[in-house]
């Protein structure tokens, strides 16, 4: 069970971070507003849980504009498309390895 919950990353703790890294797995590019809608967070906590994800290097940012308005876009990096799947895989076997046998 030890070696199991090692696989499990800290950077997915938060529901938010969970929910983007979630939502860049089966999209290309999200933008700022698309995922704070779909989170039901605001500004500031999506902002910050972004940070955190960018700094370990999961996310890739593109800045552009459309029209006169900026845009902001992320995706997920091959780095965090690993860490996640790892993520994921541990869960599944944390459940699996810890469900009763009726």
């Amino acid at each position: 069970m030890k070696k199991i919950i090692s696989h499990l990353q800290k950077a997915f703790d938060h529901r938010v971070r969970l929910g983007i890294m979630s939502i860049l797995m089966v999209n290309e590019w999200v933008d700022f507003n698309s995922l704070k809608e779909a989170l039901e967070t605001t500004d500031g906590q999506l902002a910050s849980h972004i940070k955190a994800l960018e700094k370990e290097k999961y996310l890739e940012i593109r800045k552009r504009f459309i029209g006169k308005k900026p845009n902001t876009s992320y995706r997920v990096t091959p780095a965090g498309k690993e860490a996640f799947t790892q993520h994921l895989n541990a869960l599944e076997q944390l459940l699996s390895s810890t469900r009763k046998k009726d």
